[in-house]
This record gives structure tokens, sequence and C-alpha cells, in this order.
């Protein structure tokens, strides 16, 4: 909303550190991100540690609203040359953090991905009699649960209808009972 210097060094006259924590919660709001990130910055040294320590506490989203913070610091010339080299130390530090949080969010989903491919074969061993044999139950038991997923039976309350099916997949699919073994005759 046409944010700039100017703009800066107006908030840095009207606002005081003690308006830090206001700004901090309202840096949460999408449609006062930028003001508020702008209101942080006019307050210098006295915004650099809260913003450090919530984007500690923050993940994702602080840690890209400090670094933008951090760098409206850096290039303030209302802030000391001292608090421009802080805020731009704090700036790499919360890079770094980022760099870091998405190499683990990349990392977890690889293995959830390897731990997805890995049922997916379970599941397809399992029409085969003499592959389904060579499986664990705990093995057949995720297939089990997934395809429950899949087929939106995993949530309760079910139907009796629902819930005779869910039986009969355990059976088959867990105990490895035939399908016809399992049907009761009329």
């Amino acid at each position: 909303m046409g944010y700039n210097l100017d703009s800066m060094e107006q908030l840095s006259r009207k606002l005081q550190p003690q308006d830090i924590p206001v700004l901090m919660v309202m840096l949460k709001q999408t449609d006062l991100r930028t003001g508020s990130e702008f209101g942080l910055a006019s307050q210098c040294e006295a915004a650099i540690s809260p913003v450090r320590v919530a984007a500690a506490n923050d993940e994702l989203l602080l840690l890209t609203d400090g670094e933008d913070i951090m760098s409206l610091i850096a290039d303030f010339s209302g802030c000391s040359p001292a608090a421009q080299q802080h805020a731009a130390q704090v700036q790499t530090e919360l890079a770094e953090a980022r760099q870091q949080l998405y190499e683990r969010k990349r990392h977890e989903i690889q293995l959830k991905e390897a731990e997805d491919a890995r049922i997916q074969r379970n599941g397809l061993k399992m029409t085969d009699p003499a592959q389904a044999a060579q499986l664990t139950r705990s093995e057949r038991e995720e297939v089990f649960q997934r395809s429950l997923k899949a087929a939106g039976l995993d949530k309760q309350p079910r139907t009796p209808a629902q819930e005779q099916l869910v039986q009969r997949m355990y059976r088959t699919m867990v105990l490895g009972e035939s399908a016809n073994t399992s049907a009761k005759p009329q």
C-alpha cells in the first residue's frame, strides 16, 4: 500500500518500542503484514530481538517475514550503523534457518513418499496369494488401513453395512481368509 522510506521515517516518529508486541500480533494478519513489517523495521534495534525470537518459534511464516524486516532495518538510514549491521547478521541467520527448515521438510516428504511407495508395493503383492504370504501381519495391516482410507471407511461412525464390509476386508486382507470361506451360507 505504498510503503517506502518516507513511510518508515514517519512510522519511526509515530511508533515506540512498546508498540512492538502489538506489531508482532498484527504481523500474523495477512492484510496487515506489510505495514507491520515496516512498523517493526522503523523501531530498529528494539525490534531485532523480538522478531528473531518469534521467527525461531514460528517456522516459515516468521522466518520469511523476519528476513524482510531485517533487510528493511539493514537498509534504513534512520537506524544506527550498529543496528543495521546487527540486522544484516540476523537476516543471514534467518535465511540459514529457513534453508534448514526447507531441507528438513524436503527430507520428511521424501521419507513419506518412500513409505507410501513401500505400502503400495505391498498392496500389489496382496493380489498374488504366494506374495501375500510373504508379508508380515503388520505390513498387511498397513495395506488394510490404506485401503480403508481410500474407500472412505476410515472414519466413525459407520453404517452396519460399512462395518460388515470393513470386517470382511480385515479377515481377507489381514487374516488371509478366503473371501469364499468368510461368507456365511444362506
